[in-house]
């Protein structure tokens, strides 16, 4: 860790994670891959190449700041990918929804799969897709709502784990966060 940033590589590409205080001595590194075409990629490629053989019919992540990984998981896979919505708007019909903690907000929040989209879903195999898993919440959430479709969840995937909170069982990622408690 140097001043405040962390620095962390993936497919041979660096970033410098900005560190922020989540609670009152807690700080985590902020991964942002909105806009970050190139970090985005090479992390897409060798996430679909650990994904491989796992017989994948759909990628599924929660909204926002993974969905630029699912598109490009997607495009690479040549899969379909579902977004889980934290609002729920009329032409959603009727949508499932489960409740999780942010660990980045501190807040309850609620996911939404459109009703639409749970013919993409239900009876098939699901890869669950997100940028960072620190507590897990996001992720059971996730599963909650697919066990509510007919999914089975065949892998869970991200850029990151986070912490040592949750049982990091069968993820598939391509790198571990630190969190900084002040001692």
């Amino acid at each position: 860790m140097t001043g405040e940033f962390f620095s962390v590589e993936v497919a041979g590409i660096t970033r410098d994670l900005p560190l922020m205080e989540i609670k009152p001595g807690v700080r985590i590194a902020i991964l942002n891959i909105l806009g970050d075409y190139e970090f985005v990629n090479a992390a897409s490629i060798e996430l679909a190449e650990r994904l491989a053989g796992k017989n994948i019919n759909a990628l599924v992540t929660a909204e926002a700041k993974s969905i630029p990984l699912a598109h490009a998981l997607s495009t690479h896979m040549k899969l379909p990918y579902v977004v889980l919505r934290k609002t729920h708007k009329p032409y959603m019909g009727d949508a499932l929804q489960s409740e999780t903690l942010s660990i980045t907000t501190g807040k309850p929040q609620t996911l939404f799969l459109d009703a639409k989209d749970r013919r993409l879903v239900e009876g098939r195999r699901i890869a669950i897709i997100d940028d960072v898993i620190s507590t897990g919440s996001t992720l059971q959430g996730m599963r909650l709502i697919m066990d509510k479709a007919g999914a089975r969840v065949v892998a869970e995937a991200a850029i990151f784990t986070e912490g040592d909170r949750a049982q990091w069982h069968d993820i598939v990622a391509l790198g571990h966060l630190p969190v900084w408690v002040d001692d």
